[in-house]
């Protein structure tokens, strides 16, 4: 099974659709199919806040993950946080996200990218060790918070 990246591109929509409602569903995130098209389509279109990738080959994807772009003086540029991150259960434990999250940096430093974040639940070990694994660490004296609108 490879980890491979594909950038996604509105050709990829119909595919992403069942993987991002599958991901929805597992964390228990509310949402209707018109909402994922709407949120996806931009990203899909070359909207510079963020970008998708495939993973797995690109005419049947094993996952996707989606990297919203922002700006950070601390880091001295263009930073990244990983938005949604999903791959099907039957392919889990098999090294691809490891993979992936190896490969992101790669992909993404050409684009001037100088550091990536994510946020994890507490109670979710499993996903702590992989992250570590991948060189992300939990930053001292901070935790994301969050406002929505």
């Amino acid at each position: 099974m490879s980890a491979a990246l594909t950038l996604a591109t509105p050709d990829h929509l119909e595919q992403l659709l069942p993987l991002v409602a599958a991901f929805h569903e597992h964390h228990g995130i509310d949402q209707s199919d018109a909402a994922r098209r709407a949120g996806l389509t931009p990203l899909l279109e070359g909207i510079p806040h963020g970008t998708c990738y495939l993973i797995g080959p690109a005419r049947a994807p094993i996952g996707y993950i989606v990297i919203s772009f922002g700006w950070s003086l601390e880091f001295g540029g263009l930073d990244g946080f990983i938005d949604e991150f999903y791959l099907r259960r039957a392919v889990r434990g098999r090294g691809i996200a490891t993979e992936v999250l190896n490969a992101l940096p790669k992909a993404l430093s050409g684009a001037g990218l100088k550091a990536l974040h994510l946020e994890v639940s507490h109670g979710n070990e499993r996903a702590q060790r992989l992250y570590s694994r991948a060189g992300f660490r939990a930053r001292p004296d901070y935790h994301l918070m969050t406002r929505a609108f």
